[in-house]
């Protein structure tokens, strides 16, 4: 769907008005291409704390350009990256340093840039004052996040102490949050190696999927179709699943994917055993299970209707529920396998008039919450949650209410469905074992909810 207000904000007359008038001025978005390098330029690592080496490290072994901030002596140089450890900073004094480092180079940066702060979970620290400490960091971060414009997004990554020397347990979070991959995502607080901490050595890193199978439920068209399309490309074998009157177009995209399909209604009371039977039979275990098959039925409590409710609540939440606990008892995800859910900013911040949604929503996060820190044999389960994504839907909404939900977030603009995509092929990442129990908001920082 085109917005036609970025279209127009970015003529002559548009750049003029809102310099003038202080209109929102939405940068277009780079978003990865294959072919393309993960950073167009040159990261600059800083910070001095525990994990600098190792984010140099895994810097080199993706092939992304370093320099280090002691190496940086040309004040003319701009950086495409940034990463700051602040891993060292162990009392509220020190946090003087944020502002040390990052003041300088705020102008420094080039358009649609990635800034990462590194610190330690608050709940690992070894004192009252380094947690005070390492807790500031949100704020500081999120706040960085309103203020770099152009483009640019900032997060702050959370190393539990096991994953410090250990260059695999961050390299493909580093991979995604300073690529283009993440262009939609701004201001996430992502915890690294406090749970599941194995992780898959990747060789080819433009297809990290090689040999695996994705299960995606809702894979015929919009988010769900992306979602296919990115797994693919990054190697997998896609197991798209739909109800019955979408098989056509199930049919034809996985096709299009030389992948695999499934025609059945996820809230059968059948379907999680007949999906598990399908993979076992078919392919033997699955690699990475993608729970994002959706629906609305929106009405205000006081005029929700039973089916409404129960409707929503079947496919959002219980279904992703059933089949999640038949595959792990059948032990058909496999060592190492990934376990995804799609919640929403509704789940997070709440809606008028989506009570039902709003809670099924929520309770994808209860189903990461409960499973994250019970999950054996390397499976990790993470989820995203998706603000104002620009599909068939989101076209149907009345055109104010559109335009307020594309520019209440930092960006100032709508997402594709490739962002969402792009979020969980991260996670999908055999490299992503130390990325457990996450919820990441794919919303450009929207201003709502937490």
């Amino acid at each position: 769907m085109r917005d036609r207000y970025q279209s127009l904000i970015h003529t002559p007359t548009g750049q003029l008005l809102a310099k003038n008038l202080g209109l929102p001025n939405p940068v277009p978005l780079e978003r990865y291409r294959v072919g393309d390098p993960l950073v167009d330029g040159t990261v600059l690592v800083g910070g001095g704390g525990a994990l600098e080496k190792t984010v140099v490290a895994a810097l080199d072994e993706l092939g992304i350009a370093a320099t280090t901030s002691t190496a940086a002596a040309d004040d003319e140089q701009r950086f495409k990256g940034i990463v700051f450890d602040a891993t060292g900073l162990s009392s509220s004094a020190e946090l003087v340093q944020l502002q040390q480092f990052f003041s300088p180079l705020m102008r420094r940066l080039e358009s649609c840039a990635r800034v990462v702060v590194v610190g330690t979970p608050p709940e690992s620290t070894e004192s009252r004052q380094e947690r005070v400490t390492q807790r500031a960091l949100e704020g500081f971060t999120r706040s960085v996040g309103k203020e770099l414009g152009r483009g640019s997004t900032v997060q702050l990554v959370y190393a539990a102490p096991s994953a410090r020397d250990d260059t695999k347990a961050i390299t493909s979070t580093l991979a995604f949050l300073l690529s283009t991959k993440s262009a939609y995502v701004n201001g996430q607080v992502i915890r690294v190696g406090t749970g599941t901490t194995s992780a898959e050595y990747v060789g080819d890193w433009t297809r990290p999927l090689a040999g695996k199978l994705a299960l995606v439920t809702g894979a015929s068209r919009g988010i769900g179709a992306e979602i296919a399309r990115v797994l693919h490309r990054d190697g997998a074998t896609v197991l798209g699943v739909d109800v019955p009157p979408a098989a056509s177009e199930l049919q034809a995209l996985m096709r299009e994917l030389d992948g695999d399909h499934l025609a059945l209604d996820i809230t059968t009371k059948d379907a999680p055993q007949r999906i598990a039977r399908h993979v076992r039979d078919k392919h033997g275990g699955v690699d990475v299970v993608v729970h994002n098959a959706g629906i609305t039925r929106d009405k205000k409590l006081a005029n929700m209707r039973r089916e409404g409710w129960a409707q929503t609540l079947a496919v959002n939440l219980t279904a992703p529920e059933l089949i999640t606990a038949e595959l792990l008892e059948q032990e058909l995800v496999n060592a190492n396998g990934r376990i995804v859910g799609v919640s929403s900013i509704a789940g997070i911040a709440g809606n008028v008039g989506q009570t039902n949604y709003a809670a099924s929503k929520a309770g994808v996060i209860g189903l990461v919450d409960s499973y994250a820190a019970d999950l054996d044999r390397g499976i990790t389960v993470n989820a995203v949650a998706p603000g104002f994504i620009e599909t068939k839907m989101t076209a149907a909404v009345p055109v104010v209410a559109r335009e307020v939900g594309r520019r209440i977030n930092s960006l100032s603009q709508g997402g594709l469905p490739v962002d969402v995509a792009e979020t969980i092929a991260w996670f999908a990442n055999p490299a992503s074992g130390a990325v457990n129990g996450n919820l990441v908001r794919v919303c450009g920082q929207m201003m709502l909810g937490a």
